[in-house]
């Protein structure tokens, strides 16, 4: 498509001829300084793991506990991610999780157990444009009509929302086909099949915005819009493109969470954005869009694992690990904000 031909791409341009911007350098940029600053933070994490409780260290708790039950959380970021380095973000992610298996669970249900009991193939065949049209209808009306994003995306969660306990009548689906289970409980080369999807799905997302073409025009969409436009970026294309993608993801990490309980409930997925937002604030991928890289976020979701797991082992009440989780926030917030002056010099910045 001549959009995202390379030609017309300038991503590193505050405009057309003209230098590369402070958001595409920070893009670009081969080590981000957020994640040397996560990676000791990290290794702190997981001593401190190791003197709590001798199971932190073992290959199950790492594996099973750590990185598997992580991997829907990371799924999220990434299309949350995705949607704030474009300058946009999507609150409706969060229902996505528990609307797209709920309607799927309806569908291939048998009619003894509340469904519709059609092939699970042809269930699949009308979720996927189910969950496509909403990322469509967002990206139509924050691109196409320039509605605010905010209350684009929130009134698309509460419909959502709506929608879920509408389908199910507010009772849970236990009875699923296997193949809705296999996400959660299947098994590759002897690691979980969640885990090759956190660590791959990572992989492919930093590839993609670090080396594609599209990926360096999500960035510089973020950094400066009309920027971006007069560069020869298709930015309305773009948006909608990049959530749209987002509402794919967040299916599938609907569909992964629930293999991973073995059933769809009414209020699936309530909640989930915060701690989304959490992951991606810590990995150092700015709120105002244009900055971050995908190894950052990788690197939150681990931390809050790694928390998560800590907490959990020392037999933590959930509402303390919530409270933790507000606090790494204002402290990723507060060390951003220092980095930031550092890296200017101690000049201060708009």
């Amino acid at each position: 498509m001549s959009a995202l031909s390379p030609k017309k791409l300038a991503p590193e341009r505050a405009a057309v001829g003209g230098p590369p911007s402070h958001a595409a350098r920070r893009g670009r940029r081969s080590v981000d300084p957020v994640v040397l600053t996560l990676l000791p933070i990290i290794v702190l994490a997981v001593i401190v793991g190791a003197v709590v409780n001798p199971a932190f260290l073992t290959t199950t708790n790492i594996i099973d506990n750590i990185i598997t039950t992580s991997a829907v959380l990371g799924v999220l970021v990434i299309a949350e991610s995705l949607i704030l380095i474009g300058g946009y973000f999507d609150l409706s992610l969060q229902s996505t999780v528990g609307f797209a298996p709920m309607l799927l669970a309806v569908l291939v249900s048998s009619a003894a157990d509340n469904g519709v009991g059609l092939p699970f193939g042809v269930g699949l065949l009308i979720t996927i444009p189910a969950v496509l049209l909403i990322g469509l209808a967002n990206g139509l009306m924050i691109a196409k009509m320039k509605l605010n994003a905010f209350i684009v995306t929130l009134a698309m969660l509460i419909l959502l929302q709506g929608l879920t306990i509408g389908l199910s009548g507010g009772q849970t689906y236990a009875v699923l086909p296997r193949a809705m289970t296999y996400l959660g409980d299947g098994v590759i080369l002897g690691l979980p099949v969640q885990a090759w999807i956190f660590v791959l799905a990572f992989a492919a997302a930093y590839v993609f915005m670090k080396f594609t073409p599209t990926g360096r025009s999500i960035y510089a969409m973020g950094g400066n819009l009309e920027a971006a436009r007069a560069a020869g970026i298709r930015t309305t294309r773009l948006t909608i493109g990049v959530l749209v993608f987002g509402s794919l993801l967040a299916a599938l990490a609907g569909l992964m969470l629930t293999g991973r309980i073995a059933s769809v409930t009414a209020n699936q997925g309530d909640g989930l954005i915060f701690t989304v937002f959490a992951a991606a604030v810590i990995g150092g991928i700015s709120l105002n869009g244009g900055r971050g890289n995908l190894i950052g976020a990788g690197l939150g979701v681990i931390l809050l694992g790694v928390i998560q797991n800590i907490l959990t082992l020392s037999n933590v009440p959930s509402f303390w690990i919530n409270a933790a989780y507000g606090a790494i926030i204002l402290a990723a917030l507060l060390v951003g904000w220092l980095s930031q002056h550092r890296f200017s010099g101690g000049r201060k910045t708009a």
